[in-house]
């Protein structure tokens, strides 16, 4: 008789597999509450204990581990030498295993200690999950009961050759994903450097998407489970499913948006802010901030630092709007009813809640061919800023630095913004030299530029972006110096007299 070891945390459908499975003429050998589950389904199950001789031991920690079970697992049937082995010492061989592990993450991801925490790393299990698919060839090892049908209909049709290969793959993703999800959670817990000598990262598909970047790519959205809940985690409330690039300006609202007080609205056009704005109300925070460049903000995303109310929605969705996302720590009802009932790009537009990104920095993964660059994110650290001119800003200059600074970082280097108090004006993005990237700003802004402030991600290397910014009103600067030219970028702004502020700290944005 053919035999099946089922042993699983994740219970879902495997009274309904076991019964499969005995119809099919095998027995089945199960531990501790899989065992309870199927006796009360009425199916009769050997206890693993009677099979290795030995009870339970040390609260549940050794049970599987024995040579009566991992035998069964690896012994290769095709070989004589492997059969007679096994027949010698009494084990049979194992031929479908179904397997879940120890739900670690739904432990971390809640209040938690660290001795439950370890006590929530699985052993056994993904011993016996490797066993089974390094030994494929004899071995049909499921971890996923999605799969549960497809090995029933493999077992009853003959030939399953494929599948076992494919699962055993799934096996080996299923315990790496699993392992590295301890890895990094010890090694946080333990305090080191997350930059350790190897890197154990671990994503779950959340979707698959109709294409990448461009139509030819394919593309697929992960999320971290042990992550801070961010875009990639976001709630879809309405319209349809979201492109990879609409994640991507999605992802760039949002960060911008959270580094800006509650009630500011960002609108962000192909990764770079083309408005921002802060007024009395949500609604007329959107309002200003499209008014910074209306013709972008079309077809942009939007980004709410807040609950998206009536008002909000209702400014959204006047004549000559388009949006491609929304996205907000909530919506009333009454705002989710403007978009529902809003003719044309109402049925389109896709809102998303989700929750503000920690102030905390994490690590942020870009790939480059054969390999990854990992670094902390870019958190501004708060340096105290040093004026360094004869004129020192005044209160609505200091305001309007701040309002800059915080939407510098986010901007495509080179990076140049000019800014109110209040609101976005221009925006100079991702060009090869630092003065063209304020002219473009300067363009942007246009008349608002006068007695505007100008941030820049990086130093100057040269006056000539002061002579363009002060020639076009702009009366204040703030740059994170440590070019050998400060000194002469600083006399020319004595000599223009702008009042510029230092914060030793840059933000390039590649």
């Amino acid at each position: 008789m053919p035999r099946a070891l089922i042993s699983l945390t994740d219970k879902s459908g495997a009274v309904e597999f076991a019964q499969g499975l005995v119809g099919l003429g095998f027995e089945i050998l199960s531990t501790g509450g899989t065992a309870k589950a199927l006796r009360e389904a009425g199916l009769a199950v050997i206890d693993v204990s009677e099979v290795t001789g030995f009870p339970e031991m040390l609260d549940g920690r050794v049970k599987t581990l024995h040579p009566n079970v991992h035998g069964g697992l690896l012994g290769d049937v095709r070989l004589e030498s492997h059969r007679e082995q096994m027949a010698l010492a009494g084990i049979q061989a194992i031929s479908v295993v179904a397997v879940n592990l120890y739900a670690f993450e739904k432990t971390v991801s809640g209040e938690h200690t660290l001795d439950e925490a370890v006590e929530s790393i699985d052993i056994g299990g993904p011993a016996m999950v490797r066993a089974s698919a390094k030994n494929f060839a004899n071995v049909l090892v499921v971890v996923d009961p999605a799969d549960y049908d497809r090995v029933l209909k493999s077992l009853k049709g003959g030939d399953s050759s494929s599948l076992r290969q494919e699962l055993a793959a799934k096996a080996f993703r299923h315990t790496a994903f699993y392992d590295s999800m301890v890895s990094r959670y010890l090694t946080q817990a333990s305090g080191v450097d997350p930059l350790t000598e190897t890197l154990t990262l671990g994503w779950r598909r959340r979707m698959t998407l109709r294409y990448g970047e461009n139509s030819h790519q394919t593309g697929a959205l992960y999320v971290d489970p042990l992550a801070h809940p961010g875009i990639a985690q976001a709630k879809q409330l309405y319209g349809k499913e979201l492109s990879y690039n609409n994640i991507l300006d999605a992802e760039a609202a949002w960060e911008l948006v959270a580094d800006l007080p509650q009630g500011a609205c960002a609108i962000i056009k192909h990764g770079n802010p083309c408005g921002a704005a802060l007024a009395s109300t949500m609604g007329a925070s959107y309002r200003v901030a499209k008014a910074s460049d209306p013709v972008s903000a079309f077809g942009g995303i939007a980004a709410f630092h807040g609950v998206v109310d009536l008002e909000t929605a209702e400014a959204m969705a006047e004549k000559g709007n388009f949006l491609e996302v929304v996205i907000g720590l909530g919506y009333t009802p009454e705002a989710l009813d403007i978009f529902a009932n809003r003719a044309g790009w109402g049925q389109d537009v896709r809102l998303l809640e989700a929750q503000l990104p920690p102030a905390s920095q994490t690590l942020t993964v870009r790939a480059v061919r054969g390999g990854v660059l990992v670094q902390d994110s870019d958190e501004d650290p708060g340096n105290e800023w040093t004026v360094v001119t004869e004129r020192a800003p005044t209160q609505e200059e200091a305001d309007a630095l701040r309002m800059a600074w915080a939407i510098v970082p986010h901007v495509k280097s080179n990076a140049i913004v000019i800014a109110d108090g209040l609101r976005l004006l221009g925006v100079g993005a991702g060009q090869m030299n630092r003065v063209q990237s304020v002219r473009l700003a300067l363009e942007q802004a246009g008349e608002a530029a006068r007695g505007a402030a100008l941030a820049s991600d990086a130093f100057f290397p040269f006056p000539d972006s002061i002579i363009t910014a002060a020639a076009e009103g702009v009366t204040a600067v703030i740059q994170p110096g440590g070019s050998k030219k400060d000194p002469d970028v600083i006399a020319k702004a004595n000599e223009l007299g702008i009042a510029m502020v230092l914060t030793g700290t840059r933000h390039f944005r590649h």
